[in-house]
């Protein structure tokens, strides 16, 4: 397995700044402004599709209503996923798993795969993504980064694809961070950068593993996070955020 090498900016959802997350059309995006990595969330359909999407119901980010879980990939792959986002996305489609990971290596991207899944669907999901991935991925490349809040799925991940790096999802410091990180050989912690103090980073950083920041689209805020010692910064405008903290070293590893 090639070494992971995580740059300074992770476009999130793409560049979903520019174009209407989680679709192909925001990781085209995210491709043409130079961007390295880039992190989707996956989920499953009714049937069991793994499909690119964020959300438990259609509502905000599509023609459609209802829940993903309820919904068959049928009727998904007729849903417009880009006209809430502006009319020149008009008829961009929630793509599955295998339609995003082809467009990332034809770019020349890497990705962190987010296992995002229905309630009650957590061993499932990571299954599935993980059994799509492994026979898409390709072997001489980088791995992807595996990361998710449900820690169901990390186990899963840790039994079915242990080569894979993974990464740990923190919302909110807690006092037993560290026994999940060890737990989990959390090759990143992937926290709310939003919220984090420099204390707790201080802390953080006695993981010896890159801290990833998720999701910072000011500017100051990322700088100041790099300051206290972050590797890298998810964005929606990984542009932006890229150019402005290119005096900080480029690129970590893990």
């Amino acid at each position: 397995m090639s070494k992971l090498i995580i740059p300074k900016v992770i476009g999130h959802r793409g560049a979903c700044a520019y174009a209407p997350e989680n679709t192909l059309a925001s990781l085209h995006t995210a491709a043409d402004l130079g961007i390295e990595w880039v992190e989707i969330d996956v989920k499953l359909t009714r049937d069991s599709v793994p499909i690119i999407f964020h959300d438990e119901e259609l509502n905000r980010c599509t023609n459609g209503s209802g829940r993903v879980a309820e919904t068959d990939f049928k009727t998904i792959a007729e849903l417009d996923a880009g006209l809430w986002f502006g009319d020149s996305f008009m008829g961009e489609k929630i793509p599955t798993l295998e339609d995003a990971l082809n467009v990332i290596i034809d770019r020349g991207m890497n990705v962190n795969l987010e296992i995002k899944p229905c309630p009650g669907r957590e061993v499932e999901t990571a299954e599935v993504m993980l059994d799509f991935s492994t026979r898409i991925w390709p072997d001489d490349q980088p791995p992807p980064l595996i990361s998710s809040f449900s820690h169901v799925s990390l186990e899963t991940a840790i039994d079915v694809m242990p080569e894979w790096p993974r990464g740990l999802l923190i919302d909110e410091f807690t006092p037993d961070w560290r026994k999940f990180a060890k737990h989990f050989d959390a090759h990143t912690l992937d926290i709310n950068g939003n919220t984090v103090t420099q204390e707790q980073i201080e802390a953080y950083l006695d993981y010896a593993k890159p801290i990833l920041a998720y999701t910072i689209n000011d500017p100051a805020r990322a700088k100041l996070l790099m300051s206290w010692g972050v590797s890298s910064i998810f964005s929606d405008c990984p542009d932006v955020i890229r150019d402005e903290i290119e005096q900080f070293h480029w690129g970590v590893q893990t």
